[in-house]
């Protein structure tokens, strides 16, 4: 699908727009990988990490997605776009609302007109749980961005472009996960801080999500929120797993923070279909898409959720259990994922 395509990554140099690179360059022929992103050091390393026959697929531009002059000029020929780009620290968009308002809700306008404007074939945005039943800034300005995709369908003229979301919670392996400050606290030998002795979270490794987005790239139509069945796991296992005799220092729910991730919220269970490995949000107001619920539903391709279906991480019916996250940390430690 992407073999002789011109792909275009905003937050191109964040954990998950590297990973994505290098897996497009190992599995497919790509013609061009376009790195959009603010943070010039960051290009650099990323630059210089790349193989000697890769370098040539790859373009690098600084910018920043409020400036959508240069977000239309750096996109020009792209196929495919991912958007990566976005604030995503809870406390800090707590203290900082504006500034998650200018790149969270109108950089992903400026990158949705940047889209249409260069006929972009397929547009794939990357969400959060915390989107869905928002209870800090962060998850409401991403909820505005999903709206912003999915009803990007509905006016985009006479553009080919499709538009559609990928929801999934924090990754494992990333530079944003708990791994790495567990991982440094341990070094440091400082007591582990925990918030809540009953949080729960989803487990997603970023290999995990950059499958799925690909495979949401080949199935999509427009307008879906597509979301990955997942296993959950306790925080607390979690840190059972590096050391069952660690010192741990409860400090308390920071703000905005949540106590279990929601993907499905239950309000939109009229709107959801399951499906082998997944399920799909389908908007509940559409002119483009012409009912794909109904019509999925009609071919056997999808089914209906229960009348009081909700996927959280508390709910959910698998739990990692302690020794299968011991299983997964040496995973990672051997993938060296964790940026």
């Amino acid at each position: 699908m992407f073999n002789n395509k011109i792909v275009f990554v905003s937050g191109g140099t964040g954990s998950f727009g590297k990973h994505f690179s290098k897996y497009l360059v190992e599995n497919f022929n790509p013609k061009k990988i376009i790195i959009f992103s603010r943070d010039e050091l960051k290009q650099r390393e990323m630059f210089d990490n790349l193989s000697g026959s890769s370098k040539k697929l790859f373009r690098f531009f600084l910018g920043d997605i409020r400036d959508k002059e240069r977000l239309c000029m750096a996109m020009q020929g792209s196929n495919y776009v991912v958007h990566a780009a976005a604030l995503k620290q809870v406390d800090t968009g707590e203290y900082n609302p504006f500034e998650f308002i200018k790149t969270n809700i109108n950089g992903s306008q400026n990158l949705i007109d940047s889209s249409l404007y260069n006929n972009v074939e397929k547009v794939i945005a990357l969400s959060t749980d915390k989107a869905a039943q928002s209870t800090n800034l962060y998850g409401a300005t991403k909820l505005v961005s999903d709206k912003l995709f999915v009803s990007a369908n509905n006016f985009k003229g006479s553009s080919k472009t499709k538009f559609s979301v990928v929801r999934y919670g924090n990754v494992a392996d990333s530079r944003g996960s708990v791994i790495p400050i567990f991982k440094k606290l341990i070094k440091q030998n400082k007591n582990i801080t925990l918030t809540d002795e009953r949080m729960t979270r989803f487990w997603i490794t970023l290999d995990q999500s950059i499958k799925f987005v690909m495979n949401s790239f080949r199935v999509m139509k427009g307008g879906e929120i597509f979301v990955p069945k997942l296993k959950s796991f306790r925080v607390i296992d979690l840190i059972k797993a590096f050391d069952n005799k660690l010192k741990i220092k409860k400090i308390g729910i920071r703000p905005g923070e949540k106590l279990h991730e929601v993907m499905c919220p239950k309000e939109e269970v009229q709107n959801i279909l399951e499906f082998k490995n997944y399920y799909v949000i389908y908007p509940s107001i559409s002119y483009y898409m012409k009912n794909f619920y109904k019509l999925n539903l009609n071919k056997k391709l999808g089914k209906k959720v229960q009348i009081d279906f909700e996927y959280n991480s508390l709910d959910n019916k698998e739990f990692l259990t302690v020794n299968q996250l011991k299983m997964e940390l040496k995973k990672l430690s051997i993938n060296d994922n964790t940026l």
